[in-house]
């Protein structure tokens, strides 16, 4: 059927069939789908206010206002029901355990940490795994996820359960969301002498909305003013019933400092599992997983922490991992000795990858070293599309209108360097939401794994942008070239103070405002005449203060005849005055206004700018 013309434009009309699109695609793609030009597509969005190019990666919204246009029914497909798809193109088994029910084996839970930020989620973990990893945290809050397994003694029975640590801080709501939805039970960690404050209710939801059981750890009871009850009172209202209250939740009232009960949280965790859950994976299938966190190593190259799920993942395996592909080198445990293989619910630390995959990234073992090169470009080509679609927002005629009349918007570019991809995804998260106004924008360029390089100094300095190093420094001459370029690297080991910095940066940005503060009035009761300076106008200052070079209006009978007038000159009796003050008598001229008569009233008054809040 053709189409009536849409804009002048003829394009064949669908009925209504719906098309796959994936989420980034251009117009080049849709016009591929249906058989038409991609130029005429791009003329119809002209005539429907959305300026857009045909190769350009455009969004959901433009994408589905087409289809609309042309009467299909476009589905986008997000890049991970394009991994799920690409996968089963290579007949690989994806999200099930292959194999029949005997072929399944008990595997430990895997629990993440969660609570408010100082409840002593690290603390606590601190007192599981005796490790201190609290020091060589900034400020003592947790900047990475971490994963480590742990044994305990329930029953007789040495039982294995693998702890996620998430982080503490309202920043990282992000990679705290990821965290949970890569786990099995969610421990709960609420200080008994602060009660529930709102990231505590904030992991909660994220728990809930996983679908996972809580356990709900009461820290901090060795404390002289901490209340177990009154915590197990504000959780119920939450909808977290301890089991002491006929309920179906487990409280534990531990303190991570002293080490008290600590065995009876692990058991509390074995239970809950037991009762709730039935952990079981086929250890002989291929390894698949996710990725929880990675970073680049100077020494080992890029460096993942990844969770095995399913199978068993070999030193020797080919794997993808994100964008990323490679052979497993090496694989470390949580204290950093060497292990062959790593079974369901085993975290590992594995070497060999060609690039830094992403926090939460999917990873699976294939046969072959060519075809994990394969998907790891397709992976990373959907990624590139998608980000490009969602970073470019709509822009539409009357945008460009705008931005044409008033000059355009000033913003502020930004390069993100970081030690670990889960980081700088937080800290591109947190940043994307900072608002103050229409007046700024800001806008993330760049964003990787490890040092910060020439390559990202010359970037900055091409398009006026602002490197935020993330407990990273340059490497070779970087600094040199940036001091060259004039390139601005902001160093940070704690992601709040570069949220704060660049709130800060952006409100700078901001054009002032100004408001009018109103000084004083004044009557005229007498005009002089001057063949020199013109009408003087001989005043009584009856509220406020008078001051020479401030502005002022003229009103008379209630009215304003002229505003934005400039008070010339000022006299008290024969000397100049530099302001006079209410009760007193004064002469003054209006700059440029000789048109005063007996009874007006000068009004006088100062811009003063407005601080941004």
């Amino acid at each position: 059927m053709q189409a009536p013309a849409v804009g002048g434009v003829r394009v064949r009309k669908g009925d209504g069939q719906t098309i796959r699109l994936s989420r980034g695609a251009s117009l080049t793609d849709f016009a591929e789908k249906i058989g038409a030009d991609a130029a005429s597509l791009v003329q119809i969005l002209f005539a429907l206010g959305e300026l857009v190019t045909a190769t350009q990666s455009v969004n959901d919204e433009i994408l589905q206002i087409l289809g609309e246009e042309l009467n299909y029914d476009v589905q986008v497909v997000s890049p991970e029901d394009e991994d799920r798809e690409l996968l089963e193109s290579f007949q690989i088994a994806f999200g099930n355990d292959e194999g029949d029910d005997e072929d399944l084996a008990a595997r430990p839970p895997v629990v993440t940490v969660m609570g408010h930020v100082d409840h002593g989620k690290t603390k606590l973990l601190d007192a599981i795994r005796s490790a201190n990893v609290v020091d060589k945290e900034a400020g003592g809050i947790t900047q990475h996820i971490g994963a480590y397994q742990v044994a305990t003694d329930v029953d007789g029975a040495e039982r294995r359960i693998t702890f996620i640590d998430t982080p503490g801080h309202e920043a990282f709501t992000a990679m705290r969301a990821r965290g949970a939805q890569a786990t099995d039970i969610a421990v709960l960690v609420v200080a008994a002498d602060d009660g529930v404050m709102p990231q505590t209710v904030e992991a909660l939801n994220h728990a809930k909305a996983a679908g996972v059981p809580i356990v709900v750890a009461v820290n901090k009871i060795d404390k002289p003013d901490s209340d177990p009850t009154k915590v197990r009172g504000q959780l119920t209202e939450y909808g977290l019933v301890p089991e002491e209250y006929g309920g179906d939740t487990m409280f534990v009232d531990v303190s991570a400092k002293s080490q008290l009960n600590i065995d009876g949280l692990l058991e509390s965790i074995v239970l809950t599992a037991d009762a709730s859950l039935d952990l079981r994976a086929n250890p002989n299938q291929s390894a698949e997983g996710i990725a929880i966190e990675a970073h680049l190593d100077r020494g080992r190259g890029p460096v993942a922490t990844v969770l095995v799920q399913r199978g068993t993942l070999r030193v020797g395996d080919s794997m993808v991992a994100g964008p990323a592909h490679g052979r497993v080198r090496a694989m470390l445990d949580e204290h950093g000795d060497n292990v062959e293989q790593a079974d369901p619910s085993r975290p590992v630390l594995v070497l060999g990858l060609t690039a830094v995959p992403g926090a939460g990234d999917n990873f699976m073992v294939v046969s072959d070293d060519r075809m994990a090169r394969q998907i790891a470009e397709k992976r990373e080509a959907r990624e590139r599309n998608a980000a490009l679609a969602q970073r470019a927002g709509r822009r539409t005629l009357e945008d460009f209108m705008q931005h044409m009349e008033k000059g355009e918007t000033d913003e502020l570019l930004l390069i993100l360097k970081g030690d670990g991809s889960g980081s700088v995804e937080a800290l591109e998260d947190a940043l994307s939401k900072i608002d103050v106004g229409e007046d700024v924008a800001l806008r993330v360029i760049d964003r990787g794994v490890g040092a910060i390089t020439e390559t990202n100094v010359m970037l900055a300095a091409a398009s006026n942008a602002v490197i935020i190093g993330f407990n990273v420094r340059p490497q070779g001459k970087a600094t040199e070239v940036a001091d060259r370029e004039g390139v601005d690297i902001r160093y940070y080991s704690v992601i709040y103070q570069a949220i704060d910095e660049i709130e800060a940066a952006l409100k700078g940005m901001l054009k002032p405002e100004f408001e009018e503060a109103q000084l004083g009035r004044a009557e005229i009761r007498e005009i002089f005449r001057s063949s020199k300076i013109g009408n003087i106008a001989g005043c009584m200052v009856t509220s406020g203060t008078i001051k020479r070079n401030s502005k002022a209006r003229l009103l008379r009978d209630g009215a304003v005849v002229a505003d934005n007038l400039d008070i010339a000159s000022l006299k008290r009796e024969r000397d100049d005055a530099s302001e006079v003050r209410e009760g007193f008598e004064c002469g003054l001229t209006l700059k440029g206004f000789n048109d005063i008569k007996i009874g007006d009233i000068v009004e006088t008054f100062e811009m003063r700018e407005i601080p941004r809040s």
